[in-house]
């Protein structure tokens, strides 16, 4: 099964902490939402996670391999989706997509199956530049998930999505954990949190404030994230 464990993680900019020491762990097909205003650290865990930004202290470990001993088989784990969408916008949707498939040795067959789950198979031939801010949010969310990671990283995922594509996020999203996946994602929207997140952990100014074990009353949840975000 498959296990992510962070340990004291923390990154110091000189003087300002972004971020201070924060543990916790998930095992497979669990998801873990991170919540919080602006400047409460989530991108900057997230990136830390991915393998983007090195910590100032701490580890994370994917099925026994630590991010600073064993970064290529680290990284061989994970899909990693940003919240900035840079690519070559002259790249068209199928060269995208498989330019990334490549880099990540998945075949033809998985690229049109990805392409069609994220509803661009009628825009194969297009432009990146040519398309929305939901489309491009789509393709970039796609070549996260191209070879099936076992630990699936995004940041604030749905961005530029309108409700149909909101709602086929959260339905793709409990698809990928019934493999296995451990899904962490940061996002402002706190009905998708209470519909995804098995754990959620609120963040506040670097520090993680509170915990919220999930269940089935959705509706509790989304008004406890509501409460703490107005506290």
């Amino acid at each position: 099964m498959n296990e992510l464990i962070v340990e004291g993680i923390s990154k110091k900019y000189k003087s300002q902490i972004a971020l201070h020491p924060f543990s916790f762990s998930a095992s497979g097909g669990m998801c873990v939402v991170l919540c919080g205003g602006n400047g409460a650290g989530k991108s900057t865990l997230l990136q830390m996670i991915a393998g983007i930004l090195a910590p100032s202290s701490g580890t994370a470990d994917i099925n026994g391999k630590r991010l600073g001993l064993s970064r290529e088989e680290y990284l061989t784990e994970i899909g990693f989706m940003p919240d900035d969408f840079h690519a070559q916008e002259m790249m068209t949707v199928i060269e995208f997509l498989r330019f990334y498939g490549n880099f990540r040795k998945v075949g033809k067959a998985r690229v049109d199956e990805v392409m069609e789950m994220i509803g661009l198979e009628e825009k194969r031939s297009a432009l990146i530049k040519s398309l929305s801010k939901g489309m491009r949010q789509r393709l970039i969310f796609g070549q996260s998930i191209l070879a099936k990671p076992n630990l699936l990283l995004m940041d604030e995922p749905t961005n530029g999505l309108d409700p149909y594509w909101v709602d086929r996020f959260v339905s793709i999203l409990h698809e990928i954990k019934k493999n296995g996946t451990i899904i962490l994602f940061s996002t402002h929207m706190m009905d998708v949190a209470a519909e995804t997140g098995d754990k959620i952990l609120f963040m506040k100014q670097g520090e993680m404030i509170q915990t919220i074990e999930n269940n089935e009353y959705k509706e509790e949840t989304t008004m406890a994230l509501l409460k703490l975000h107005r506290s």
